[in-house]
């Protein structure tokens, strides 16, 4: 069943959370992470919803946002559908299981583990030039059995926990597959979509989905992705760099600070 709100919200807190989720798509759309901004606002204006289902409204909205700048960024460069498609069924598998495991068993562990992961993550990442060229490592078959693998891992996280999923989408791709960030963006872009779908099908099949106020937040949150996606067309790998290394750090602060201070 959806559960329809009656959205009883003044016109500003309305508009504050339809900018907050055209913030949140833009800076999706360029590095990832748009969730950081989005999750806080709804649970802030909406503190009366079941969480649950503010996080369904997050995720239908984001899939929106992420699939309108995805299809910029494929019209910007060739896509390999077939390592996208078999990985994408196998993130959307995997989201969907750890969705529903994270309703059976708490995930303190894997807070408190998560900003040293990221920590990791990033000194491996600022050592070396990945992102910045285009060099595929390994053959068709062997990147589809790595990427399907990777995608598993990651989506099952992304149901089961999700901050920062979009960003191991792209490391995956550019630290682990020698891609480039612009060649990239979109089989990140489409991972990102189906870990979200296969979440976001657990919430609703559970009866947590607003759609009034998941339509709403989608409008917004796909204006702003297509703003942010001509962005990182128009200034290309070194400018994703940058904004990436700016995103895992602002996710290890919140990360830490979600785990050992709050």
């Amino acid at each position: 069943m959806f559960e329809l709100s009656t959205l009883h919200l003044s016109t500003f807190d309305i508009s504050l959370l339809m900018a907050c989720a055209l913030i949140a798509g833009l800076v999706d759309s360029i590095m990832g992470g748009g969730g950081m901004i989005q999750v806080p606002a709804l649970f802030a204006l909406l503190p009366g919803f079941p969480p649950p289902t503010l996080l369904s409204v997050n995720k239908f909205a984001s899939v929106i946002g992420t699939m309108g700048s995805a299809i910029q960024y494929t019209r910007a460069n060739k896509s390999p559908w077939g390592l996208v498609i078999i990985s994408c069924i196998i993130a959307f598998i995997a989201s969907v299981s750890g969705a529903y495991l994270v309703t059976q068993i708490p995930t303190q562990w894997l807070r408190g583990t998560l900003p040293f992961l990221l920590i990791a993550l990033l000194f491996f990442s600022i050592k070396s030039n990945a992102g910045l060229v285009h060099a595929p490592k390994y053959s068709p078959h062997r990147q589809k059995a790595i990427a399907s693998t990777g995608a598993g891992v990651i989506g099952f996280y992304d149901g089961f926990l999700g901050p920062g999923a979009g960003a191991f989408y792209k490391l995956l791709y550019t630290r682990v597959l020698g891609f480039d960030f612009l060649r990239s963006a979109a089989p990140a872009k489409f991972l990102n979509i189906a870990s979200n779908l296969g979440a976001l099908c657990v919430f609703i099949y559970l009866g947590y989905f607003d759609l009034r106020l998941a339509l709403l937040m989608a409008i917004a949150n796909l204006i702003g992705g297509q703003i942010g996606s001509k962005i990182a067309i128009k200034h290309g790998n070194a400018f994703i760099r940058k904004a990436f290394f700016i995103l895992v750090t602002v996710l290890i602060i919140k990360t830490f600070y979600d785990a050992f201070l709050k």
